[in-house]
C-alpha cells in the first residue's frame, strides 16, 4: 500500500509572520533610542584617552630618567606632551606627541574646558623620577591639579594628586 504524497510545502501562517514583525519593531523600539547615548561613550574615550596620556608621560619620565611636561591648551582642545630640557619648554622641537580632542569622529563634540596646576599654570610637569613638580627644571614637588572635560552633557573632572601624581576621574554631572 503507498501513502498518498502532498505537494505542499510547509509554510509559516500570516499570524506567526505577524507575530514575528510585531517582536521585531519592539526590539527596534528598545535599541534605537540607546543609540543616541553613544556620544557619551566618546567623551568617556577621551577622558581615557587623556588619562591614558599622562600615564604614558608619567611613566616615560621615570623609565628614560627625563623630565617630561604635558601642556594643555583649552583654547584649541588639544594637549602635547614635551620633552623638558632644562628651565624653559621649546614645544616647536621636543613634541613627542599631540593630541587635538575637536573635530574629530572618534571624540564627536568632546571639549577641554581647562587644566589648571601650580600657581593657576596649564602645564603638567614630571621630573626626572615621574613625580609632578611645579615648573620644568624644578625639583619641587607639585600641588597637582584639575583638568576639567565634557561634552554631551557631561563633565568630568580629572585630578592628579600632588607628590605622586595619582590620577581620578571623577564625572560630575552628566546622564
Amino acid at each position: 500500500m503507498t501513502r498518498p504524497t502532498s505537494s505542499a510545502a510547509p509554510s509559516y501562517t500570516l499570524i506567526e509572520l505577524l507575530l514575528v514583525i510585531i517582536m521585531l519593531g519592539i526590539a527596534s523600539a528598545l535599541v534605537v533610542p540607546s543609540l543616541g547615548s553613544t556620544d557619551v561613550l566618546r567623551v568617556q574615550s577621551a577622558v581615557r584617552t587623556i588619562v591614558a596620556d599622562i600615564n604614558y608621560a608619567q611613566s616615560d619620565a621615570l623609565a628614560r630618567q627625563r623630565g617630561l611636561a604635558i601642556i594643555f591648551n583649552a583654547g584649541s582642545n588639544s594637549y602635547s606632551i614635551v620633552e623638558v630640557k632644562g628651565t624653559t619648554l621649546f614645544p616647536a622641537t621636543d613634541t613627542i606627541q599631540s593630541v587635538t580632542l575637536s573635530n574629530s569622529r572618534r571624540f564627536h563634540d568632546t571639549r577641554l574646558v581647562s587644566a589648571t596646576f601650580d600657581n593657576g599654570s596649564n602645564i603638567l610637569v614630571f621630573d626626572d623620577m615621574g613625580g609632578p613638580v611645579t615648573a620644568p627644571g624644578s625639583s619641587t614637588p607639585g600641588n597637582g591639579g584639575v583638568i576639567v572635560v565634557s561634552g554631551s552633557q557631561s563633565v568630568f573632572n580629572i585630578t592628579v594628586e600632588p607628590y605622586t601624581g595619582r590620577l581620578t576621574v571623577t564625572r560630575v554631572s552628566g546622564p
